[in-house]
């Protein structure tokens, strides 16, 4: 099937209720000046308690498809990124086939954090190489509340829940959705214990009636994250740029991940891209980790931002370490 594999449609979705700074004044020692001049966020959505990824991953979805003008039958493959999965089994993306009501076609789960969708993004676009009549929806979903100590103040302000989500196939025209251009994906093992979330797993399993610890919850070493996200997220974006014969000049808007306004920033200056064509949404919904990227990509979208023939460059950087950066034509 000749054509190009593009992001036909796309969708995010984000729980009712707002966390304001003033709320976290009430209940931890801080202000909205110290977080706002740190991180850029003000707001961030958190869901009810024991809300599943699954829950948010189906409202994402939904959109996406309407946007892509398709119907869940019509995907051939779910693929959910998530580091909050509703469970360890069954998987999230199990549990969202059920929800669509398309039992039979395969599911699974990518785990790498912040870099989740790109990750997925990649490995959709692997499928369709394979199935050139592939439909796959990539829902990155995320409830990080549940993983989040709120008496801790350098974690609890940066963080929100909510999902995001993109199909992905082939088009037959450059004008159809957004082509994708290519994607890189990197990871660095030996920097992994700088942004941990290790209580539950096999190495630091939950014991039967003993208290849950830290170790249940988002623990990161602040400065050095900053400084290995910056530096990563720069060298992927140039390096996926140079492959493909660009520059920073050809690029119409860059979408990073939405972590802290510093490094979004930080990386603007490193890419030597003005802030008026970076797009930040980290004022309103905080770090999203994995559904950073898509809810930001459709909100741009949705607010005109990307134009028909725009290229779109994404970034992100994760917990694990993993980074990542991918091209996108309008």
């Amino acid at each position: 099937m000749p054509g190009y594999t593009s992001i036909m449609g796309l969708g995010y979705h984000v729980p009712e209720r707002i966390l304001t700074n003033e709320d976290l004044e009430k209940t931890i020692n801080t202000s909205d000046e110290w977080i706002t001049s740190r991180t850029g966020i003000k707001t961030r959505h958190i869901a009810p308690p024991q809300t599943g990824a699954s829950v948010l991953a189906l409202e994402a979805a939904t959109k996406a498809l309407a946007d892509a003008g398709l119907t869940p039958a019509d995907l051939t493959h779910i693929i959910v990124p998530t580091f909050t999965p509703d469970y360890y089994v069954p998987s999230t993306a199990c549990i969202l086939q059920h929800k669509l009501g398309i039992p039979g076609i395969p599911a699974m789960d990518v785990f790498a954090a912040c870099s989740g969708f790109l990750y997925g993004l990649e490995q959709a676009r692997a499928l369709v190489a394979l199935y050139p009549q592939a439909r796959v929806l990539v829902a990155a979903s995320e409830i990080i509340s549940s993983r989040t100590d709120f008496t801790d103040r350098s974690t609890c302000v940066l963080f929100g829940d909510g999902a995001g989500a993109a199909i992905v196939g082939k088009t037959t025209s450059e004008q159809d959705g957004g082509r994708i251009l290519d994607v890189l994906l990197s990871a660095d093992g030996s920097l992994g214990d700088l942004l941990t979330v290790k209580g539950g797993g096999s190495a630091c399993p939950a014991v039967r009636d003993q208290r849950i610890g830290p170790d249940f919850f988002i623990q990161m070493e602040g400065r050095d994250v900053f400084k290995h996200a910056v530096r990563s997220m720069a060298c992927v974006c140039n390096d996926i740029l140079a492959k493909n014969q660009m520059t920073s000049g050809d690029v119409d808007l860059i979408i990073p991940h939405q972590a802290n306004i510093r490094i979004i920033q930080a990386l603007g200056r490193k890419l030597d891209i003005s802030m008026d064509r970076i797009f930040v949404n980290v004022d309103r919904y905080g770090n999203t980790s994995a559904a950073s990227i898509p809810i930001a990509l459709a909100e741009a979208k949705l607010q005109g931002r990307i134009a028909p023939g725009d290229t779109v460059l994404l970034t992100s950087f994760g917990g694990g370490f993993t980074w990542a950066s991918a091209l996108i034509r309008f």
